[in-house]
């Protein structure tokens, strides 16, 4: 396929994807890999350590220490956005570090910190949900749906 793209190319446009192909810098893979699964299974890591301490010091079950693990995260993870620090992880790990709920943390702040100078609701309030506002949309439309499915099942005495 690479060579039927390269045959409607010009002579000039090949010798420039030739010289380009030349200076392209490799990037290393596996080791990017490798640092997005550490730093992702860190985040994870230190989400079990504070749902297993709402769990032992506030009464919580399994189930409802959940909501407050997601919270704290994201607080986290704005905190650290706000003072420049969760850049240089996101900066070192990649998608190790948006992936997890983190990165959704992450993606509202820094919004929010760009837009700032424009005023607190047209700046912070209009753009804080732009990249973020996806992804509430879909998470709730796909809970929704979930319910949806669940209850007529649940209903109908099914699985």
């Amino acid at each position: 396929m690479a060579d039927k793209k390269k045959k409607k190319l010009t002579p000039v446009q090949q010798e420039y994807q030739e010289f380009q192909n030349q200076r392209e810098t490799k990037r290393p893979l596996f080791k990017n890999c490798i640092k997005a699964f550490l730093t992702g299974g860190l985040i994870c890591l230190i989400g079990q350590a504070i749902q297993t301490f709402y769990i032992y010091f506030f009464d919580f079950t399994d189930q409802t220490a959940g909501n407050p693990t997601v919270a704290t995260l994201i607080f986290i993870s704005m905190l650290l956005t706000g003072f420049g620090v969760y850049d240089r992880i996101a900066q070192f790990a990649g998608a190790g570090s948006a992936v997890p709920v983190t990165g959704f943390g992450n993606a509202v702040i820094s919004a929010a910190i760009e837009h700032r100078t424009e005023g607190f609701v047209l700046g912070v309030g209009g753009n804080m949900f732009k990249l973020a506002g996806s992804v509430i949309l879909f998470g709730v439309f796909s809970a929704f749906v979930i319910a949806i499915i669940k209850t007529i099942f649940i209903t109908w005495g099914g699985l």
